[in-house]
């Protein structure tokens, strides 16, 4: 059994903290501005087997609502070589920690926004407006397939669940 799953909801009660879906934290409506304070609930975040995220401190268990995704991609950067298999597209997520991009895990979801996985797959980050739009201008339309895909190293990932994807548009709106 991995961490994920190690929490019991048999522990844990609401938190009355909520994150929405900018990535911002707040406790009984008022926002969480000690980003210490923060980021050791990001350390301690987990997902029980329902995929209820919750934040599991040892002997203290209690459940967040999570509006959309507890994890934000705020900034993307590549580095590395831009020829051969070097490159990589770097991730800073809210939380100030950088992942490196998984491109098979790219999606676009309701409203144009983007999505990717991250920590091996178990989360899911919503992409920023900002973040977007630094990786966006990399994509590239297939008139074949009308789908669009992101190249990296040689290789071809199309962007999963985009019937209606525009690149001129984020989260419903027009930019």
């Amino acid at each position: 059994m991995n961490e994920m799953n190690n929490a019991s909801d048999r522990d844990a009660h609401p938190c009355e903290i909520r994150i929405d879906r900018d990535g911002v934290w707040y406790f009984r409506g008022a926002e969480m501005f000690r980003k210490d304070i923060v980021n050791l609930f990001y350390e301690n975040l987990k997902k029980d087997e329902s995929g209820r995220y919750l934040i599991d401190m040892g002997n203290e268990k209690c459940y967040l609502d999570v509006e959309d995704t507890p994890f934000v991609v705020t900034f993307v950067r590549r580095s590395g070589s831009h020829v051969g298999k070097g490159e990589n597209v770097i991730l800073t997520l809210i939380d100030g920690t950088e992942e490196r991009l998984d491109p098979s895990t790219l999606r676009i979801g309701k409203d144009n926004v983007l999505y990717c996985l991250i920590r091996n797959g178990e989360y899911e980050a919503r992409f920023s407006r900002a973040s977007y739009y630094d990786i966006a201008g990399s994509f590239e339309h297939d008139p074949e397939t009308d789908r669009y895909f992101f190249s990296i190293n040689g290789e071809t990932f199309y962007i999963h669940g985009q019937p209606s994807l525009s690149i001129g548009k984020v989260g419903g709106e027009s930019c």
